[in-house]
């Protein structure tokens, strides 16, 4: 098309064989062709047709808003040798199959619904279900291993990363006379990106007792430093040099 700028010629020394297009849909075979009575344009090898810009209208899978995701995440505190996964502790083989995820009422089923998490980023799921969009999940351990293990308990959060998510793939095929064609799909979705974040503490003594001593040692360096000052920059250093120190003649 003369609308790709990289494309336009007028000779064949214009299309370098195997160069690509620029902002066009193939590789130059070294041939400028005559596109209309006005304009020559070098000739590409490429798949055609040409993928198209025409975007749904609608969402091809609605229903996916009740769908859930499963998410399983241990997280393992090495310098306390303490292991802790997010999800509930079980032998009912029935429990993960039926429960979902809330923040009151079921805080350790790891069953997410799709909706509930685009709503907890203020979205809708209609909103994305058309162009897709990209979702971040954070996963927050915050452990105080001084209390029971049961006290340590994932917050989870979840934000809008991207309005729009898409991706293509493609599978290629041979015909009954060698020829080769493939199947394009550009693909609309909900992807979910998980980070996980965490921090641990236990009370000890030799730690204590040294930022204890070091409290200590900072109270004695301020001491000195409040001296220097008042004894030699202050505007009234001779007065109080007389008050701190008693000459004996």
């Amino acid at each position: 098309s003369p609308s790709v700028l990289d494309a336009k010629c007028t000779e064949d020394g214009d299309c370098p064989m195997g160069n690509p297009v620029v902002h066009g849909n193939g590789i130059k075979t070294g041939k400028c062709v005559m596109f209309n009575t006005t304009h020559s344009t070098c000739e590409i090898y490429g798949w055609c047709p040409v993928e198209n810009s025409t975007l749904p209208r609608k969402p091809l899978l609605a229903e996916a808003e009740n769908f859930t995701l499963f998410i399983k995440n241990t997280v393992h505190f090495t310098k306390f040798n303490f292991s802790k996964c997010n999800t509930l502790q079980t032998n009912d083989p029935t429990y993960f199959k039926s429960c979902t995820y809330d923040p009151f009422f079921n805080p350790s089923c790891p069953v997410f619904r799709v909706r509930d998490m685009v709503e907890a980023t203020g979205e809708t799921f209609g909103d994305l279900a058309l162009l897709g969009g990209s979702i971040g999940v954070h996963i927050k351990w915050d452990c105080d291993l001084d209390h029971p293990a049961a006290w340590c308990q994932p917050q989870y959060s979840f934000s809008l990363q991207d309005r729009r998510y898409n991706f293509r793939t493609a599978s290629y095929y041979w015909d009954s006379q060698r020829r080769l064609y493939r199947n394009l799909l550009k693909l609309y979705g909900i992807r979910f990106d998980i980070s996980v974040h965490g921090q641990a503490g236990k009370f000890s003594v030799i730690p204590t007792a040294v930022s204890f001593g070091t409290g200590i040692a900072l109270f004695g360096a301020a001491t000195v430093v409040c001296d220097l000052v008042l004894l030699y920059l202050d505007a009234k250093a001779d007065f109080y040099r007389k008050e701190k120190f008693e000459e004996v003649r």
